[in-house]
C-alpha cells in the first residue's frame, strides 16, 4: 500500500502566534489515510509557490489546511484570525499568492475572484460559482489527458461537486465509448455521510440529533440538486439526471449509483462487458480504478475513507446494470481533489 494511517485533528478555530498555527477547540478527530504527495515534488533550491487558502475555517478549507500542513514544497500564507473577515487583508493575501483555494458559499467565492488585480495569481474553487461558467476548467483530470493538460494550463479550476464526482466518474466514460447515449433517460442516487453538509449538520449530528436522524434521510426531493447543472455540463447529457441524494448517520463517504436498462444502451453490452469497458479506460490512473470483479454481497458506502481514491463497482447482469462510485465526500469529492489539482497546475 502507499498509504500509512495515521491520526490527525481537525481544527474549528486555529489562531496565530507569529508564525505558527496555534489551534483552539477540536473539532473532531479523525482518521486520515492521505495520498502520497511526494512523487509530486520538485527537487533542488528555487522559490518554493505559496499558497492562500480563503475560508479556512470551514469544513473543506480545514481539510485543506489539514492536507498541505506538512508539506515542504509550498509556502502556505495564513490570515491573522481577527483579520479573516477584513476585505483589504484578504485581498492581499489574495493577490500575493501563486494560488489560491476558495472554500466560501457561491456569492463570497465570486466576491474573492473579483478581488485579484493581477494575472499571475490562480484559482482553485471548492464552491458551484463557477462549475458551468466557459471561463473556468472543470478540475476532474481523469476524465481524459485533454482534460488533465487544460487544468495544469489552467488559472482558473472549478473543483467537482462531491455527488456530481460519482455521477460523472461512471457516466463520462460509457458516453465517451459510446456505450450511453446522450439522451438517455437516467436514474441515480447518492448516498452520503453527513460531513457533507457542512459544520452545521456535523454539529447537529454529533450534538443534537433527533430520532429521524438515526436513519437514512432522503433530501433535495425537488429533484433540482444544485449538482446537476455541472453533471449535464460536463457530460453532455441532453436530459437532466432523476437524481436523489440520501444522507445516513456516519461521518464520510459516498455511494453515487447509476441505475441502467443494458438493451437500452449502444449494443446492449451485459454487466461484465461495461465493467471491463470502465477499466480499460482508467487504467493506469492513480486516484480512479475499477473493481476486478462484479460487486455481490454487501457495500459499505464508508469505503475509502481519509483518501483520495474513488473506485466503480459495476453489478448486475445481461438485462440490468449500476454503477457505484464509492469515495470519501471529503477526499475526491472536495479537499482531495483540489489538492490534486493544485499539484497540476504548480507542476509539483
Amino acid at each position: 500500500m502507499d498509504y500509512q494511517e495515521k491520526h490527525q485533528i481537525v481544527h474549528e478555530k486555529i489562531v496565530v502566534e507569529g508564525n505558527r498555527p496555534v489551534p483552539v477547540g477540536v473539532f473532531r478527530l479523525i482518521t486520515v489515510r492521505p495520498y502520497k504527495l511526494s512523487i509530486f515534488r520538485k527537487g533542488g533550491a528555487g522559490m518554493k509557490p505559496s499558497v492562500f487558502i480563503d475560508g479556512r475555517e470551514g469544513t473543506t478549507g480545514l481539510q485543506i489546511f489539514d492536507r498541505l500542513g506538512g508539506r515542504d514544497d509550498i509556502e502556505l500564507l495564513s490570515i491573522d484570525d481577527a483579520k479573516r473577515k477584513d476585505t483589504a487583508e484578504r485581498s492581499r493575501l489574495i493577490n500575493c499568492a501563486d494560488l489560491v483555494f476558495l472554500c466560501l458559499p457561491d456569492d463570497a467565492a465570486r466576491e474573492s475572484v473579483a478581488l485579484i488585480d493581477n494575472t499571475n495569481t490562480r484559482v482553485i474553487d471548492a464552491s458551484t460559482a463557477h462549475r458551468t461558467h466557459p471561463g473556468w476548467v472543470y478540475g476532474f483530470p481523469e476524465l481524459s489527458k485533454q482534460q488533465r493538460e487544460k487544468i495544469a494550463d489552467a488559472h482558473r479550476v472549478a473543483n467537482p461537486g462531491c455527488h456530481a464526482t460519482g455521477i460523472i466518474a461512471a457516466v463520462f466514460p460509457l458516453l465517451s465509448m459510446n456505450i450511453l447515449p446522450r439522451d438517455y433517460p437516467l436514474t441515480c442516487f447518492s448516498l452520503t455521510g453527513y460531513s457533507g453538509g457542512g459544520k452545521s449538520m456535523i454539529h447537529a449530528y454529533d450534538n443534537e440529533k433527533s430520532p429521524e436522524m438515526n436513519a437514512p434521510r432522503l433530501y433535495g426531493l425537488d429533484l433540482r440538486h444544485k449538482h446537476l447543472p455541472e453533471i449535464l455540463h460536463v457530460t453532455g447529457l441532453t436530459h437532466p439526471p432523476v437524481f436523489c441524494p440520501v444522507v445516513d448517520d456516519y461521518f464520510s463517504g459516498i455511494a453515487a449509483t447509476v441505475m441502467l436498462h443494458n438493451k437500452m444502451l449502444s449494443g446492449a453490452p451485459g454487466a461484465e462487458e461495461i465493467r471491463v469497458r470502465l477499466a480499460e479506460y482508467y487504467e493506469g490512473e492513480r486516484f480512479v480504478t475499477v473493481a476486478p470483479e462484479l460487486g455481490s454481497g454487501f457495500m459499505e458506502s464508508n469505503w475509502g475513507a481519509g483518501s483520495n481514491d474513488l473506485e466503480l463497482t459495476v453489478s448486475g447482469n445481461d438485462e440490468v446494470t449500476i454503477v457505484t462510485a464509492r469515495f470519501d465526500n471529503l477526499g475526491k469529492g472536495a479537499s482531495g481533489a483540489a489538492v490534486q489539482n493544485m499539484e497540476l497546475m504548480l507542476k509539483l
